[in-house]
């Protein structure tokens, strides 16, 4: 899209899908007076306010963005190429976002190097942007066995590239961070715990995990085969282990208090 000024001494242009520029024009000269940066996912309609101090830009997904114009021009600002939120700030909600979309294709903010996939290749460029950056990740979406996928796929690309080192030394420090430094069985959630509970855990290194639930005279109600788990903070509602309130049998148990047993590899705790 594009719209000249009311003076006739500017015009402006979008960059349209996955272009989050606006640029401003001297149509006389051609020359490139300045560069917006706008919302992720792209630019579309441009407008001036009637007196020409405001310029109005829609931004795919529903946001309208206005800049105030100076009488001079400023200088083009640098594009922040892992800023896939769009919020001006290259951070770990970028990293997020982009795991959040990972192997979705077609047109995708997440898709950082416009290739069609979001894949290990944007991750690596994201995580490069990251990295020296002091960012707390997310562990609600975040953990260390997607780190660890990550870090096996992008042992496909080029090695010597500095962007991928760089990206690379970023994931290993964040692999780190997720990493627990020991095995903890922590409280349920919501209490009470009847009709249905959250069990967080969190190990310090892969294990096979099971959870026990006894009734207050000590018999065995229901066992949750967790399966084999990788080291990580199992804390969230997508993570955590579920009890539905139901015993073996798929009976509702009656209202109470129940103890819950945790066993991983050789750590067990109630």
């Amino acid at each position: 899209s594009v719209a000249f000024s009311p003076d006739g001494k500017t015009l402006a242009s979008s960059g349209g899908w996955k272009d989050r520029t606006v640029r401003l024009w001297d149509p006389i000269t051609g020359e490139l007076k300045s560069t917006l940066i706008g919302y992720a996912n792209g630019m579309g309609s441009v407008a001036f306010s009637p007196d020409g101090t405001t310029l109005a830009v829609a931004g795919f997904g529903g946001i309208i963005l206005l800049w105030r114009l100076g009488t001079t021009a400023e200088l083009p600002l640098p594009l922040l190429e892992a800023d896939v939120n769009g919020d001006g700030v290259e951070d770990i909600q970028d990293l997020v976002l982009v795991a959040a979309n990972f192997g979705q294709t077609g047109p995708n903010a997440a898709d950082v190097n416009d290739d069609g996939v979001v894949d290990a290749a944007d991750l690596i460029k994201v995580a490069a942007a990251l990295d020296n950056a002091a960012a707390a990740p997310s562990a609600a979406t975040l953990n260390v066995k997607n780190v660890q996928q990550w870090l096996t796929q992008v042992q496909q690309l080029d090695l010597r590239d500095a962007t991928l080192q760089r990206g690379i030394h970023f994931l290993e420090q964040l692999l780190r961070t997720l990493t627990p430094t020991e095995t903890v069985l922590l409280p349920n959630y919501p209490n009470p715990f009847n009709p249905e509970t959250w069990i967080p855990y969190q190990l310090a290194e892969p294990a096979n995990v099971t959870l026990r639930i006894y009734s207050p005279d000590g018999k065995l109600v229901r066992t949750l085969a967790l399966g084999h788990q990788a080291a990580g903070i199992y804390r969230h509602r997508g993570h955590a282990a579920y009890w539905d309130g139901d015993n073996e049998f798929g009976e509702p148990v009656a209202n109470g208090v129940y103890f819950y047993t945790l066993t991983a590899g050789d750590f067990s705790a109630t």
